[in-house]
């Protein structure tokens, strides 16, 4: 079965779905840890430059390999390697050593998706070639050190489910959400301060960060429709949501992503919705995400 970020369990049989939100989610946020790299790695990443060096050259290797597929595959790959590094320790800053543990990410974010194509190609003029055989062999050392965990447990697993605790009713607006929410988690990735969050609060936060910068008249319904929610630890999600403010992302993005998805009489709709006390301060007072 081809595997799906937001669904990424192997059988849907034995699941109960109601609507668009499946009972299983729950189950996703006791195992979610599972999926991130340890908290020594992290620290590791956060005192030394050049194992911060070391991480943004592989993660350069798995852009320019999965160049010609979607950023998804990127963010699966960049999971495998992160979870890798994280179990191996970081290697010697050889580059044909982390081109070879790139490209092998992304060959096994590839053959998750069912995509079929050629090493060759996936490796390009890029200098090192590795045959298909020692390619073969770095993706059973990551298989093993990942435990064979593939269907990885990400952000957007999630999503789908914090947006049902909206109560939104416009098709639309849960699109332009969803998709701006979706472009912040993409975005924010390759920080090494996201590692520190587990997937479930990088949604989360995602999202309300989305909401205030689209519709900013609903977003204290919003974001205590997200706090009241058990699974969310309110503490970590402030901390996450500081962090995305202090990355300095504007809402510009936003405003271009609604002009992309609707035509000029929605967009104007949307305006009209947006026109309340929120509309001339695009920042939330940490007081306001705090005391919710």
């Amino acid at each position: 079965m081809e595997f799906d970020l937001e669904n990424p369990l192997t059988n849907f049989d034995d699941f109960h779905v109601s609507s668009s939100v499946p009972t299983f989610i729950p189950s996703f946020f006791l195992v979610e840890s599972d999926h991130m790299p340890t908290e020594t790695y992290i620290k590791t990443l956060e005192a030394s430059d050049l194992a911060t060096s070391i991480r943004r050259e592989a993660i350069c290797s798995i852009s320019q390999f999965s160049c010609k597929f979607s950023s998804f595959l990127s963010y699966l790959a960049v999971n495998y390697l992160d979870r890798f590094l994280s179990s191996q320790g970081l290697p010697q800053p050889e580059t044909w050593v982390l081109r070879l543990v790139a490209i092998s990410c992304v060959s096994l974010a590839a053959k998750m998706n069912k995509l079929e194509f050629e090493l060759t190609h996936l490796q390009g003029d890029g200098g090192y070639m590795f045959e298909a055989q020692t390619i073969k062999r770095m993706e059973y050392v990551i298989l093993g050190a990942l435990k064979w965990r593939m269907r990885s447990i990400t952000p957007f697993s999630f999503i789908s489910f914090f947006i049902s605790l909206f109560k939104l009713k416009d098709p639309p607006l849960m699109d332009v959400l969803k998709a701006r929410a979706v472009e912040i988690i993409l975005e924010a990735q390759n920080d090494i301060k996201l590692l520190e969050f587990k997937p479930s609060i990088i949604a989360a936060t995602a999202l309300v960060c989305a909401s205030h910068e689209l519709f900013p008249s609903q977003f204290p319904s919003f974001r205590k429709a997200i706090s009241y929610c058990p699974y969310v630890n309110k503490e970590n999600m402030l901390n996450c949501y500081n962090w995305i403010i202090d990355m300095g992302w504007r809402s510009n993005k936003a405003e271009d992503m609604v002009s992309q998805q609707f035509s000029s009489s929605e967009r104007d709709m949307l305006k009209r919705r947006k026109t309340n006390d929120y509309g001339k301060n695009h920042t939330v007072h940490l007081s306001q995400v705090q005391h919710c």
